[in-house]
């Protein structure tokens, strides 16, 4: 799977889990169905949140992204839907193409430390989706343990 296509689909998921949210928002204080649907749906939202700003590092180092710019994606997941223009935006201004860089060139910015390291995981996949597996859980614990954001004092 390309960069572009794992952000891709990354931020499309993002934006469909906003919608389950809204939806489940509404069920329950619209609908008065209680607060297990925002559960469920906050559960699964927050859950893709975390992998979308997870990729978005991932696929900005890769791309070689200024950290403003990595910043910027990561955040356009706080605002709903704006994942979709932003991915939209950087595939028009070629933000997303190419391959993953597991080889080094002679290009200077191979040889940083962030590089190398990149080029390791990418070399060593299984390390790479349990370490991302890993931070997605450790993140999400730590979310529950803190609890929702509107208990947050």
């Amino acid at each position: 799977m390309s960069p572009r296509l794992f952000y891709r689909t990354v931020a499309i998921a993002e934006a469909v889990t906003w919608t389950l949210l809204i939806t489940g928002m509404l069920l329950k204080y619209v609908g008065n169905a209680g607060g297990l649907p925002v559960l469920i749906a906050g559960s699964i939202h927050g859950f893709v949140f975390i992998t979308y700003a997870l990729t978005a590092v991932l696929v900005g180092v890769n791309q070689r992204w200024s950290v403003k710019r990595i910043v910027f994606a990561v955040f356009t997941a706080i605002v709903p839907y704006a994942t979709i223009p932003f991915d939209i935006w950087l595939d028009r201004n070629r933000q997303l193409e190419g391959v993953w860089r597991k080889t080094a060139t002679d290009d200077p910015r191979d040889h940083t430390w962030v590089s190398k390291l990149l080029r390791w995981f990418l070399n060593h996949p299984a390390i790479l989706i349990a370490l991302f597996v890993v931070g997605i859980i450790v993140i999400m614990s730590v979310f529950l343990i803190v609890g929702p954001p509107g208990g947050w004092k």
